[in-house]
């Protein structure tokens, strides 16, 4: 039982979780409007665009898992200290970066930071809260979530209109300084302590550590390097093959650990718990789709029909609003419905993703930045009924106890889909541009590259649709049996 009084604390205490999950969403999509100021500030290659924006997610990723176990040992709290102050420190070094070689290694910091703080919010939501209100609370994330990731692209090209061409793109990191403050103080006034384990020895299973470190760098790097340019070094594919022994050897250390008596760095038990790995396996191919599909949008309204960065932004407004209402309802209906839910979401983003490819084929081009937003309503109102209600379906069985880790081993799938995806949109973008560049049909060009980047995004949802169906099964035929036993 809990007091008003408490009730109100809780609610403030997760506010200020979300504020801080919101302000590191951001950081993926407001960037992607800054890439043509940043290419035009610094000469910058395509390789270090494609690793301003991918860097973030290497260095994210790379932190997620042995944060998240730190927190769910010793204290959530200074966790969320830690990673902010990190996070709001890099956001000041990526702000006054002299050179684009500065500003990704600030962005590369940011991501660690990011990566600290991520587990944190799901670790300490999953304390908080249990049953339908878990349910309630994780809609309300997921519309948060939907918020900062569409309404991402929107800020940053305001801030481009506001600071202009050439120190517009600072501004969106300057805009993370008085935000990170901001969440710091929050955090510190809101949580507690909740130190945890004090008095045994802190666990990191450093070997465990250097294999994930190795198996994550491995699969990402070609990826992070791949950009559709004729200059890419194929041999960057061989990477793939130091991944799969890694992993395996991950895998193996792992179970011997734990068969010690130790903590592993991940509890290798999650994955048979079919609801986590399911629905970990549907946010990994859904957040390797959706990102791509925003940065493709916009890379394609602001170099193929020219429009400013500022309007690209704005067609992404009608998924964030959309985004948010539906996964409000969904966090509330979830409980009810279940897996249905989250798979009717997927095929609604599907259907937006095929009808935005169709959009700027058949239609006028001064036509399409209309018809594209209008869409993207429909997208954001299927996205709603995926993120949040898969998050609460993927964590319902997993243990309290083992919620930070699970919940950064989930958003470690996230951001290895998110950098794979995007580097296959941006390499299938890229490379049709390379390859039928010509001034005469410029436009077409962009229309061609938008249409097969696309196509990669269609068959990740398509990946993401595969996993709920096959949860669904699953689910049904346990209650089948269930029954029968009764």
């Amino acid at each position: 039982m809990t007091t008003p009084s408490t009730d109100r604390h809780r609610w403030r205490a997760y506010w200020a979780c979300v504020a801080v999950a919101a302000l590191t969403i951001l950081d993926l999509t407001k960037v992607n409007v800054a890439l043509p100021s940043i290419e035009q500030a610094f000469s910058a290659s395509s390789t270090e665009l494609q690793l301003v924006v991918s860097g973030y997610v290497l260095t994210f990723g790379l932190a997620l898992v042995p944060a998240g176990r730190i927190g769910d040992q010793r204290s959530r709290k200074a966790m969320f200290v830690v990673g902010l102050s990190i996070f709001t420190l890099s956001s000041v070094a990526a702000a006054l970066a002299p050179t684009a070689s500065v500003l990704l290694i600030a962005r590369l910091v940011q991501g660690v930071g990011a990566g600290i703080q991520m587990p944190q919010v799901i670790g300490t939501v999953q304390e908080l809260f249990q049953g339908e209100e878990r349910g309630r609370a994780f809609g309300l994330f997921g519309a948060t979530i939907g918020i900062a990731t569409a309404f991402g692209p929107t800020l940053g090209g305001l801030a481009i209109a506001l600071g202009g061409a050439d120190d517009g793109w600072r501004w969106i990191f300057w805009m993370n300084v008085p935000l990170g403050l901001a969440a710091l103080l929050a955090i510190v006034r809101l949580l507690p302590s909740g130190r945890r384990g004090s008095s045994e020895k802190l666990s990191l299973d450093p070997l465990g550590l250097l294999l994930f470190a190795i198996t994550v760098i491995a699969l990402m790097w070609p990826f992070l390097f791949t950009t559709g340019s004729p200059d890419d070094n194929p041999a960057r594919w061989w990477l793939l093959v130091v991944f799969v022994i890694a992993a395996a050897l991950f895998v193996w250390w792992e179970r011997r650990y734990a068969a010690s008596g130790r903590y592993p760095l991940v509890t290798m038990s999650l994955f048979r718990i079919g609801s986590y790995r399911n629905g970990t396996l549907l946010a990994t191919a859904y957040f390797a789709g959706t990102p791509a599909m925003f940065l493709l949008t916009t890379l394609f309204l602001q170099d193929g029909l020219g429009l400013p960065a500022v309007f690209a932004g704005m067609t992404s407004i009608g998924f964030a609003l959309a985004s948010a209402a539906s996964s409000w309802w969904g966090g509330l209906m979830v409980n009810r419905l279940g897996r249905p839910i989250v798979v009717l979401g997927v095929v609604i983003v599907l259907i937006s993703v095929i009808g935005m490819v169709i959009a700027t084929l058949v239609l006028s081009d001064d036509v399409v930045p209309w018809a594209v937003a209008a869409v993207m309503i429909v997208g954001g109102a299927g996205g709603g009924l995926v993120i949040a209600p898969n998050q609460t379906l993927a964590l319902e069985d997993v243990p309290v106890a083992e919620g930070g880790l699970a919940g950064s081993v989930g958003q470690l799938g996230q951001r290895i889909g998110a950098a794979i995806g995007t580097a296959v949109a941006l390499s299938l973008f890229y490379a049709t541009i390379y390859r039928e560049t010509d001034d005469e049909v410029q436009t077409v060009v962009y229309h061609d590259a938008y249409a097969i980047g696309m196509t990669s995004v269609a068959v990740l949802l398509a990946m993401a649709l595969l996993a709920g169906v096959v949860d669904l099964a699953g689910r049904r035929r346990d209650d089948v049996l269930t029954a029968a036993s009764e």
